[in-house]
């Protein structure tokens, strides 16, 4: 994968880290071969006794994530690219990193896009 931003922001909201994976970064998560954008949130709990840091990422924000995505889309000289959106689980204990999990394609977009 090849990073291309952190904390990228819009009107509606903020994507942590945004990647593109594919044919071209030898990521074999892009799926047939195909570049695609990975829009990654980022969670960090000191403690999975309630529930996992994914489980933070409700309907809401995955509607708030989908939409600022689009947002980055827009910018780009050619939109149709496919996307991707992935979440990373931090877990810390006594302060420091304990586990990271990986959770790739783990949404959708909430809504189709048009581009225009």
């Amino acid at each position: 994968m090849k990073f291309l931003a952190a904390n990228f922001r819009s009107s509606r909201g903020e994507i942590d880290l945004i990647f593109r994976a594919g044919s071209t970064t030898g990521d074999v998560f892009a799926g047939n071969g195909t570049d695609c954008l990975v829009f990654v949130e980022v969670k960090t709990r000191s403690s999975e006794q309630w529930t996992r840091p994914a489980a933070a990422v409700n309907a809401r924000k995955k509607r708030l994530i989908s939409a600022t995505a689009m947002d980055y889309v827009r910018l780009l000289p050619d939109p149709r690219v496919k996307l991707r959106f992935d979440i990373v689980e931090v877990l810390l204990a006594d302060g420091e990193v304990s586990e990271v999990r990986h959770l790739p394609n783990t949404f959708t977009l909430s809504r189709p896009f048009r581009h225009g």
